[in-house]
């Protein structure tokens, strides 16, 4: 997963000025972590990768807050997670040649401002469902 905006902020406010203000010093800072030299930006990092320059210059990892954990044998979930793959919100897992719901995606509008219901999945009730569902089926349209 691509690296999170609060994780962005964290480490620029967290690596020291003379590392933040020369491009060259991040940009090989950047390449370490990532293990790829066309890579040079902190955009470039993934999750764990960013969490671990956070770690190594004294700052506490950003956990990822999912809000997309879904209950398979809820029929309104069932329903927006179908919802998630017509609107192409997918991912490929290339062991099982399968393609199957984003749902780092799926979180992140929930989160957005454009989601009428800004609460994680399971915490929702059968109005706010309706809500969300409704929302999906407007935008596939």
């Amino acid at each position: 997963m691509t690296i999170l905006k609060s994780q962005i902020q964290r480490i620029h406010a967290l690596l020291p000025a003379v590392i933040k203000n020369d491009k060259e010093q991040k940009a090989q800072l950047m390449q370490q972590y990532t293990g790829d030299w066309s890579k040079t930006s902190t955009k470039d990092l993934t999750i764990e990768q960013a969490n671990q320059i956070i770690v190594r210059f004294g700052g506490q990892p950003i956990q990822y807050e999912n809000w997309a954990l879904f209950d398979a044998t809820n029929g309104a979930h069932r329903n927006i997670l179908s919802l998630c793959m017509q609107l192409r919100w997918q991912v490929y897992n290339a062991d099982k040649q399968a393609y199957y719901a984003d749902l780092y995606r799926l979180s992140e509008w929930l989160k957005s401002k454009k989601s009428p219901v800004k609460k994680p999945l399971k915490q929702m009730v059968k109005l706010e469902l309706s809500k969300i569902i409704y929302a999906l089926e407007k935008m596939c349209l």
